[in-house]
C-alpha cells in the first residue's frame, strides 16, 4: 500500500524541487539547525527530496530517525540520541554525520499512509523545540504535503491525458487498419471542411504523393467540369450539416477520369455540434457507362415503338381514304392509337432533355398529357382535383383508353361539344381503392342511349378486366357523371 502511494506521488518528479528546498532552508533558519531535509522513506531507502547543510541525496532505511517519526501522531523530538535507547547503537549517532538532536513531523497521505517527514538535525544535544518552531515546523509540513499533492494529481492527470492518448491513438490505429482494407477511398475532414485524411486507396487510385491532396487541394482531382458543382455540393453539405452525396468524374493515376460517387456524413458530439466528416469516393465508371448504354436502347426501343403507333395511325388514315364510308370509324381508331402513343411516351425511359415536366409516375401527369389536345385555354375546360396516384407503364395504357374514350365522347355529345361546358376529375382514395369521378356540366342536355357501343366496351374492358375496377354511370340532365373505381394495387406494382 506505502508503494503505490509513493508511486501515486510521483515522488522522483519532486527531487531538489526548489519549493521543497525553500521549506528546508526556512525549517533550518526556524529551529536554528545546521540541517533540515525532506526525507521520503521507501521500501530499500529513504530518499532526501530536498535538503539543506546535508551533501548525500540519500541513505539507508535501517538507520532512519525518519522512519520512526513519520509513524508519530505529532512531531517526534529526540533531545540527545545518545541517550535515547532507540537510537544511541544507530551508527549515525555514533559515527558521521554524528546527530545528537532530531526533531521530524510526520508526513502522511490523506488516505493516512506515512511517506515520510520534514526533520531538523543537530550535532549537539538540546531540550527541544519551542512553541513557534513546533509550530512552524508543523506548518511546514503541513506545507511539503500541499506539494506532494500536487505532485500526485498532475501525475494522475497526466496518466489520464496519458490514458486518452493511447485510447485515442488505438482507435486511430483500428480506423487507419480498417480504412485501408477496404476497398472504397475513404477520407475524413475538420469540422470546417479541411481534409486532413486519406487512406492508401486514395493515393493508390489517384498516384497523388502522401498529403498533397490535403485541405482545398482535393478538388483539382476532378474533371473541370465537376469541380464547380462538387465543390458547392461540398459547401452546402458544411453549411447545413446535410449528407453529401454526388457523382462526379475523378482523375486516376494514369491520367483517365473515372465516375465515383462520393459520399460523407458528419459525425456529431453529445450537444449536436459536428466534430468531423466520414467520407467514401465509390469508383461507379462502369455501372455508369452501362446505366447510360442501358438508357439509350430504352430509348431508342421507346422511339420505335412511338414511330409504330405514328405508323398504324398512318395506315389507318391511308386505308379510310380508299373507302371513304369508314372514315368515321377510321378516325375513332386513329384517335385512340394517338392516345395510347401518348400515354406511352408519358411513361417511356427518357434523357434529361426529353423528360416531361409532370412525374412519370403520376397520375394526374398522365391525365394533364392525354387532355392535352381537348384543352381550348389556358384555364383549360378539364380540371383534375385530389390527390396524386403512382401509376407505372402496365397501367397507362389501359387508363389512357378509359379517359380518351370519355373525353371523345364529350366532344361529341357532352360537355366539350359547345364553349360553355366544363368537365371536372375528382380523386378521391380509400385504403385499399381510388375513386376516380368524371363529371359534366354546361354541356347540351343528354339521355341514356338506349344500347352499349364499342366505346362503352371499350371503358368496361380498360376498367373492368385490365384494371380490376367497377364503373358506375349517371346519365343527369346536366351533363354525364361516370364514377371508376378501381383497386390501388392496379395502378402501380410498387
Amino acid at each position: 500500500m506505502r508503494a503505490e502511494a509513493l508511486a501515486a506521488h510521483d515522488i522522483e518528479s519532486l527531487r531538489a524541487d526548489d519549493g521543497l528546498t525553500r521549506i528546508t532552508d526556512f525549517a533550518a533558519a526556524l529551529c536554528a539547525a545546521p540541517v533540515a531535509l525532506v526525507n521520503i522513506v521507501e521500501e530499500h531507502r529513504q530518499s532526501f527530496m530536498a535538503r539543506t547543510g546535508y551533501d548525500a541525496p540519500e541513505g539507508p532505511v535501517e538507520t532512519s530517525f525518519c522512519a520512526v517519526a513519520m509513524l508519530e501522531h505529532d512531531i517526534m523530538v529526540v533531545p540527545d540520541a545518545t541517550r535515547d535507547p532507540r537510537f544511541a547503537d544507530n551508527p549515525q549517532v555514533i559515527d558521521v554525520p554524528f546527530i545528537r538532536f532530531y526533531a521530524g513531523a510526520p508526513l502522511v497521505s490523506d488516505e493516512g499512509v506515512p511517506l515520510g517527514s520534514l526533520c531538523v538535525i543537530d550535532t549537539v544535544p538540546r531540550e527541544g523545540l519551542t512553541p513557534l518552531q513546533r509550530q512552524g515546523l508543523a506548518t511546514l509540513a503541513e506545507a511539503v504535503m500541499a506539494r506532494l499533492r500536487d505532485s500526485r494529481d498532475a501525475a494522475a492527470w497526466r496518466e489520464t491525458q496519458n490514458a486518452s492518448h493511447r485510447a485515442l491513438s488505438e482507435s486511430h490505429n483500428r480506423f487507419r487498419v480498417l480504412a485501408d482494407a477496404m476497398p472504397q477511398m475513404v477520407w475524413s475532414t475538420l469540422p470546417d471542411g479541411y481534409h486532413d485524411y486519406y487512406n492508401a486507396r486514395w493515393y493508390e487510385f489517384t498516384g497523388m504523393p502522401e498529403g498533397s491532396t490535403d485541405g482545398e487541394e482535393w478538388n483539382g482531382m476532378f474533371h473541370p467540369d465537376d469541380r464547380e458543382p462538387a465543390w458547392a455540393s461540398w459547401q452546402r453539405s458544411l453549411e447545413t450539416g446535410d449528407p453529401y452525396q454526388i457523382e462526379y468524374r475523378l482523375r486516376r493515376a494514369d491520367g483517365d477520369y473515372r465516375w465515383t460517387l462520393g459520399r460523407a456524413l458528419p459525425l456529431r458530439d453529445e450537444s449536436g455540434a459536428i466534430v468531423r466528416w466520414f467520407g467514401t469516393c465509390t469508383d461507379i465508371h462502369e455501372q455508369k457507362l452501362a446505366s447510360e448504354q442501358r438508357e439509350i436502347v430504352a430509348q431508342e426501343l421507346s422511339h420505335r415503338i412511338k414511330n409504330i403507333f405514328a405508323v398504324i395511325a398512318g395506315l389507318v388514315g391511308f386505308a379510310a381514304r380508299a373507302k371513304p364510308e369508314l372514315a368515321g370509324v377510321a378516325e375513332d381508331l386513329r384517335e385512340r392509337i394517338n392516345a395510347l402513343g401518348r400515354a406511352h411516351d408519358f411513361v417511356r425511359p427518357h434523357s434529361a432533355q426529353s423528360r416531361p415536366l409532370a412525374a412519370q409516375n403520376s397520375l394526374i401527369g398522365l391525365l394533364g398529357e392525354l387532355f392535352r389536345p381537348y384543352q381550348a385555354s389556358e384555364a383549360g375546360r378539364i380540371t383534375v382535383t385530389g390527390p396524386d396516384v403512382d401509376i407505372d407503364d402496365r397501367s397507362a395504357t389501359p387508363l389512357a383508353l378509359l379517359f380518351h374514350e370519355l373525353a371523345t365522347n364529350a366532344t361529341k355529345y357532352g360537355a366539350l361539344r359547345n364553349d360553355d361546358g366544363r368537365i371536372t376529375i375528382d380523386i378521391t382514395g380509400e385504403d385499399e381503392t381510388i375513386a376516380l369521378l368524371w363529371t359534366e356540366i354546361g354541356g347540351p342536355p343528354i339521355t341514356a342511349p338506349t344500347t352499349a357501343g364499342f366505346g362503352s366496351q371499350l371503358m368496361e374492358m380498360s376498367a373492368v378486366r385490365q384494371l380490376g375496377g367497377k364503373v358506375t354511370r349517371d346519365w343527369r340532365p346536366e351533363g354525364l357523371a361516370v364514377e371508376i373505381a378501381i383497386p390501388r394495387s392496379a395502378f402501380s406494382r410498387g
